[in-house]
């Protein structure tokens, strides 16, 4: 079995994480034929900002060769979300402006320029009990050694230690292999949103 390393992430692991977030980027298979104008586009949203914004909550996976996957987690969805909105998409905005045209011929990489500036910040209910919200991906060399189970427990831990009563998660429609992942986890459904095969189906678990 390769050697793997599972720390505490921190600056300058963003490189790394957003190639992972790449990699993973359609529907967890390998996103990077569909976003070569702009290969970070998606780890802007779904990595970046907790690196800066919720440290105490992200863990690395690395190996021989670089990192090959993370978990993050935000203490307080709103919250972070708030943050996000405050600090965080103006920037993204400012360099990326809103693709115009026809959206059916839009790329990838401009369907996700779109999502900067009409985020969206859907939170599953009862909200006062999954207030948190999780997002892993591992990378293909990665899976399979119980590192996506020891990750999310982690951060579940740090999480429950604070206080958090529950997290959750989304998991796009055509992520068909993430639902038995979650499911052993003991993540049950909270809500849909958007129709099949399209849609993103919500998980949440009591911690």
């Amino acid at each position: 079995m390769p050697e793997f390393t599972l720390r505490d992430a921190r600056p300058g692991d963003e490189a790394g994480a957003y190639h992972v977030c790449l990699k993973t980027g359609d529907f967890g298979a390998d996103g990077a034929p569909f976003y070569r104008d702009d290969p970070d586009a998606l780890g802007r949203i779904f990595v970046g900002p907790y690196i800066a914004y919720e440290p105490d909550f992200a863990l690395i996976l690395e190996d021989a060769g670089g990192i090959c996957g993370y978990a993050l987690g935000a203490i307080d969805s709103r919250t972070f979300y708030d943050r996000y909105e405050r600090e965080w998409r103006p920037k993204l905005c400012a360099q990326f402006p809103m693709p115009t045209g026809d959206p059916a011929n839009w790329t990838r990489s401009q369907v996700v320029h779109s999502c900067y500036h009409q985020p969206d910040y859907f939170c599953p209910e009862p909200y006062v009990e999954y207030p948190a919200h999780l997002h892993i991906d591992l990378l293909e060399r990665a899976q399979g050694h119980g590192f996506g189970r020891r990750m999310m427990e982690q951060v579940m831990d740090r999480l429950r230690q604070r206080g958090v009563p529950g997290a959750h998660l989304g998991v796009a429609m055509r992520n068909r292999r993430a639902f038995g992942f979650y499911d052993r986890l003991g993540f049950r459904e909270l809500a849909r949103v958007g129709p099949e095969p399209d849609g993103c189906v919500y998980l949440g678990r009591k911690l």
